[in-house]
């Protein structure tokens, strides 16, 4: 029999891969789906029309953004995770809050970790898990997407580099739906923008990993008025 609170074992690299795989996927309901990260309001302004507009907005948000400030944050969250260090985990959750100046996209960010967190309570159970839900609830955690991704991930058994991997595939992948979405860029233009953005995306990898929270940075400030004009579209396919 299971025992619903303790952690799966993933021996081997197919199993791992099979996590990781599950993790990134446009099928796994975290609500990340609904998300443009301002990506909309740009297209309906006429900024953003062609696939290198759409690659350059994505590969601002990689080197500007989420590689400074999320995927530093998740590296640092896994490793806390790993030792049991709750605490350690919801101090890294409240410095990435910091560092989220937009409130659109702390929003955002917070109901996607919550959906995330719900349904991995229910795919992996673990005490961890259940622990910061009870912070969710008691207002000590503010459950932001890429802190309940890095626990998430590795409870299921995935390491600190998989991890990464599959947090900005699942990124990258979720912009370039919403660009096919918005009519932006086609099904083949998004194949060949995600095969252009891989050395970047590697890159944003192997750098996080060696960061310290204290280096968390991003500068986008045309994204985050977008992000900010995206509430006062009077149509709109996403939430941000």
């Amino acid at each position: 029999m299971n025992n619903a609170f303790s952690t799966p074992s993933v021996e081997h690299p197919i199993e791992q891969q099979l996590v990781l795989l599950q993790l990134a996927d446009s099928f796994f309901p975290s609500g990340s789906y609904t998300l443009s990260h301002g990506l909309e309001s740009l297209v309906q302004e006429g900024a953003i029309g062609s696939a290198k507009d759409i690659e350059t907005f994505i590969r601002i948000l990689l080197c500007n953004k989420i590689g400074g400030t999320d995927l530093i944050a998740l590296a640092h969250a896994h490793r806390a995770s790993a030792h049991q260090d709750l605490d350690q985990i919801r101090e890294i959750d409240a410095r990435l809050f910091s560092q989220t100046p937009i409130e659109k996209t702390r929003t955002a960010a917070r109901q996607s970790g919550r959906a995330l967190l719900m349904v991995a309570q229910k795919t992996w159970p673990h005490e961890q898990l259940e622990q910061l839900h009870q912070s969710v609830a008691s207002g000590h955690f503010n459950c932001l997407h890429p802190i309940v991704f890095a626990v998430v991930a590795q409870i299921a058994g995935l390491n600190e580099s998989a991890t990464l991997t599959a947090f900005i595939h699942s990124f990258v992948t979720g912009l370039l739906g919403a660009g096919i979405r918005l009519g932006a860029v086609g099904h083949l233009q998004a194949q060949q923008i995600r095969l252009s953005l891989s050395d970047d995306m590697a890159e944003i990898c192997r750098e996080a990993r060696v960061r310290s929270l204290d280096e968390m940075w991003s500068c986008t400030p045309q994204i985050d008025i977008a992000q900010m004009r995206q509430a006062k579209l009077s149509r709109r396919l996403f939430a941000s």
